[in-house]
C-alpha cells in the first residue's frame, strides 16, 4: 500500500499575509476554500513537489510559527538561494554542518558556506515565513542507493502521446520478431516492458 506524503499543515496567524508570502515564492495556488463560521482552507504547492502545504482559519490548533525544520530539496543550493533572495525573501546564508551528516538544531556546528566537497545532502540555507515557520533548503544532486522507491507505473499525458508510444513500440516489436524469426505470442508483455524502459 503506497503512503505518499500529501500535505503539511502550517499554523499561521494572518491567512492572507501567508498566502501572499508563499505565492511570492512561486508556489502554485491549488485552493482557497471558504467555509461556514469563518473556516477557510488554502493549499499551495512548491514547484516540482508532490506534497503541498495547507493553512487557513480554524485549520490548525498549533501555535502560529511553531513549524520547524520543513525541508525543501533543491538541485543547486546557490541558485535556489539567489532566486529566493530575488523574490524578496530574507534567507540566511548557505551553510553546512561540521560533522557532515545532517545539520544540528539551533545553528550548533553550523559552518558558513556550502559543503566543501559539495556532497549531496550536505548544504543548507534557512528562511522563515512571516509567522516564523522555518523552512530549510537542502541540496540533493544525487540520491544515495536505496533512497528512491522503484517506479511501479508508466503514464502518458494524453491519448495522442500514448498512441505515438504504441507506434514506436510496434515498430520496435517488428524488429524484435525479425530477430526471433517467428511471431511473439506474448507481445503485450514485450510492449509493456519496451514502453516502461523508453519512459525511464
Amino acid at each position: 500500500m503506497d503512503m505518499k506524503l500529501e500535505v503539511v499543515v502550517l499554523p499561521v496567524s494572518d491567512v492572507d499575509r501567508a498566502k501572499d508570502f508563499y505565492r511570492r515564492l512561486g508556489w502554485r495556488e491549488d485552493a482557497d476554500f471558504p467555509g461556514a463560521d469563518g473556516f477557510r482552507v488554502i493549499q499551495l504547492t512548491p514547484p516540482g513537489s508532490a506534497a503541498s502545504v495547507i493553512f487557513g482559519n480554524k485549520v490548525s490548533g498549533a501555535e502560529p510559527g511553531s513549524a520547524r525544520g520543513l525541508h525543501l530539496i533543491v538541485p543547486d543550493i546557490e541558485k535556489a538561494h539567489a532566486e529566493l533572495a530575488e523574490r524578496g525573501v530574507a534567507i540566511g546564508e548557505i551553510f553546512h554542518d561540521a560533522d557532515g551528516v545532517f545539520h544540528h538544531a539551533n545553528g550548533e556546528k553550523e559552518v558558513a558556506g556550502p559543503d566543501p566537497e559539495r556532497r549531496s545532502y550536505s548544504s543548507f540555507a534557512a528562511f522563515s515565513d512571516p509567522d516564523g515557520n522555518e523552512w530549510v533548503l537542502q541540496e540533493i544532486t544525487t540520491r544515495l542507493p536505496g533512497r528512491q522507491w522503484p517506479a511501479v507505473s508508466t503514464s502518458y499525458d494524453n491519448a495522442a502521446e500514448l498512441a505515438e508510444a504504441l507506434r514506436r513500440a510496434a515498430a520496435a516489436h517488428g524488429e524484435h520478431e525479425k530477430q526471433l524469426g517467428q511471431e511473439d505470442a506474448d507481445w503485450p508483455s514485450w510492449y509493456a516492458q519496451h514502453m516502461v524502459d523508453e519512459q525511464k
